[in-house]
């Protein structure tokens, strides 16, 4: 089985090493991998923080990918000798005021509906968990099993098991889809070389419906959604923020992802502006201004980096995975906030597609045909 992946993101990685480590012929096609929305992605795993009313089916999968990880990382890192950064010693959640308090009460009431464990927490309480919270704090819930990643390391990481599997990256540019007697076969590279494929792939993040060759259609919009982050450094014996602690201020939302070499990343603004990719004066101002309500420490801290990437956000905010109507193109985009967090269960799934030609019933929410009129 000759499989062309396009696009190097951690979905396009981890499905290319799972495809490969089940003996088909793969190879990746991006000329920068693990860059776009992996390099400025934060990387919690909150499957139970992020938790939004209407998306049952999307937790559900999340869950699913965030109790994958433990097991996939130690396999990835054994196989490649490369740290991933993973931590699973839970997500703190934080009010600013007593309107964020209530919003924290409802999320905690709706996570406990659906049998989720989360733990309530007085202000105090949230304070001896991180001591530098601000002494306005008024209280949070803390989810046990949520955790993070660190993209940067993960993708690296995932390249070099998809390699040692037997993968081929060719850091080309896909420039359009190949499509002969109706069915995809192959990609032709921007250099004008072809890849010869039985099935491709097309996991090219917020750039999927702008890949030449597909017909009208056939990929449901996906489009670009920015996302301002900053990142900072602690210096010091004592860490800084010991664990992932996201924040309510006014009704904003604001996190903070510790790393063990003392990197904070402070994100995320969410602003639909096409492909536009520039950070700006104002984004920063509310990361900051949000952070430091939560953390007034946080402006003593060094300033590291600044970036702004594209989430893929489809119709629904929720991924495509799945056959398209065209035959021998597969879909594995729009994961739109979870890429990282849906990275090993979207990897099971398209490897499923791919090599067995079925969905596993977790993915079934989400396939390609949910966005065909009449359904």
């Amino acid at each position: 089985m000759e499989i062309a992946v396009i696009g190097a993101g951690v979905v396009g990685l981890a499905t290319a090493w799972r495809a490969a480590a089940r003996g088909a012929r793969v190879t990746l096609v991006d000329p920068r991998p693990g860059s776009g929305a992996t390099s400025v992605a934060a990387g919690m795993l909150a499957p139970v923080g992020e938790l939004a009313y209407g998306e049952e089916d999307l937790l559900r999968l999340g869950l699913a990918s965030r109790d994958r990880y433990p097991g996939f990382v130690a396999e990835l890192e054994e196989l490649t000798g490369r740290a991933t950064g993973f931590r699973s010693d839970g997500i703190l959640q934080v009010a600013f005021d007593a309107d964020d308090l209530r919003a924290l009460a409802d999320l905690r009431r709706f996570q406990e509906s659906l049998g989720l464990p989360a733990e309530a927490l007085t202000g105090r309480e949230a304070r001896r968990l991180e001591p530098m919270l601000a002494p306005g704090v008024r209280g949070g819930l803390l989810a046990p099993g949520d955790g993070s990643i660190d993209p940067r390391r993960l993708a690296p990481a995932l390249l070099a098991a998809a390699e040692k599997a037997g993968a081929v990256l060719v850091r080309e540019r896909a420039a359009a889809v190949l499509v002969e007697r109706d069915t995809a076969v192959g990609v032709r590279l921007e250099g004008g070389g072809e890849i010869r494929a039985d099935q491709v792939l097309l996991a090219a993040g917020a750039w999927s419906g702008d890949v030449a060759g597909v017909p009208d259609g056939v990929v449901p919009p996906v489009r670009p959604v920015k996302g301002q982050v900053l990142r900072l450094r602690a210096r010091g014996p004592v860490p800084f923020l010991g664990r992932t602690t996201r924040g309510l201020v006014r009704g904003s939302p604001v996190y903070l992802v510790p790393r063990a070499d003392g990197e904070i990343v402070v994100g995320a603004t969410q602003e639909e502006l096409g492909f536009d990719t520039r950070v700006t004066a104002g984004g920063l101002w509310e990361l900051l201004r949000d952070a430091r309500e939560l953390l007034p420490g946080v402006t003593e801290l060094e300033f590291a980096e600044v970036t702004a990437g594209l989430r893929p956000g489809s119709p629904d905010n929720a991924p495509v995975m799945g056959r398209s109507a065209l035959p021998g193109l597969v879909l594995g985009t729009g994961h739109f906030r979870n890429g990282v967090l849906l990275a090993p269960v979207s990897a099971d799934v398209l490897a499923s597609v791919l090599l067995d030609g079925e969905v596993p019933g977790v993915g079934r929410p989400f396939t390609p045909d949910r966005f065909e009129v009449g359904r």
